[in-house]
């Protein structure tokens, strides 16, 4: 798995990917909430950085033998570990969860690996994004 500079676009963005890809599969809602929502200049990047990070973190789960989705997800993953370490900024931390939420509620399905890696997220990162979910 690449890793991205602390706290960058990037890194915020492979995690906003990675939400899109919990359940197992991307639609075009998802991809329609996502542009909706401005992700990709909420979270700084440059037109059409959040398809190249969200087609890399594809390539980086494919090409490494040892990895697949399952284990990327998994709470006690040394790499989704690493993955959400590389944001420190607890500012940055919640607007991602917030898009991680507008990603993952785009479908108007809450699936158990969503659900899975919110709980990783607010874990991780000490948030509460049940309190959000409930409200919106």
């Amino acid at each position: 798995m690449r890793t991205y500079t602390s706290n960058s676009p990037q890194a915020a963005g492979r995690i906003v990917a990675i939400a899109l890809l919990a359940d197992g599969h991307l639609n075009s809602s998802e991809l329609a909430a996502v542009h909706r929502a401005r992700i990709a200049e909420r979270l700084g990047l440059a037109p059409g950085e959040f398809s190249t990070i969200l087609r890399e973190l594809c390539e980086d789960l494919l090409t490494n033998a040892n990895m697949d989705w399952s284990d990327a997800c998994k709470l006690d993953s040394d790499i989704m570990q690493q993955v959400l370490l590389e944001l420190e900024d607890p500012v940055l931390r919640a607007e991602v969860l917030s898009l991680c939420l507008v990603a993952i509620h785009a479908d108007r399905h809450l699936s158990e690996s969503e659900a899975q890696l919110l709980a990783v997220l607010s874990k991780s990162w000490q948030a509460n994004p049940w309190q959000r979910l409930l409200a919106s």
